[in-house]
């Protein structure tokens, strides 16, 4: 079983080698209780969206992670994927500008996933 890290860098490997952009990950286990970080990347087309969200799917079932769900695939503008204690959301830049979320979660990053 992959520590909360470990799963975190995972994640953040499958969305560089696909390369997804601005990868944010934010520590929300003081703002929740029902998950612990959440990674943001942005993409540039709903097929780089849909490839980032299949490549994170891909590598953490690799490592014997449970997908909880996956959602967005089809309109490809924002894919969420849950994976319990780590939610992934691969978003368009417009749809990353309109909902914000790392100002809603008041952006506590645990670290930029690349400085």
């Amino acid at each position: 079983m992959l520590t909360l890290k470990e799963k975190t860098q995972a994640i953040v490997d499958a969305l560089e080698e696909i390369k997804g952009n601005d990868i944010v990950v934010i520590d929300t286990s003081k703002k929740s209780t029902l998950f612990d970080r959440m990674v943001i990347a942005s993409a540039n087309s709903n097929r780089q969206t849909r490839a980032l969200a299949h490549n994170v799917v891909k590598r953490l079932e690799e490592l014997d992670v449970k997908i909880y769900s996956t959602e967005g695939e089809k309109s490809g503008e924002w894919v969420l994927i849950d994976m319990g204690e780590v939610l992934v959301h691969v978003m368009q830049p417009g749809v990353r500008a309109y909902y914000s979320l790392e100002e809603l979660w008041n952006k506590h990053p645990v670290a930029p996933a690349k400085p």
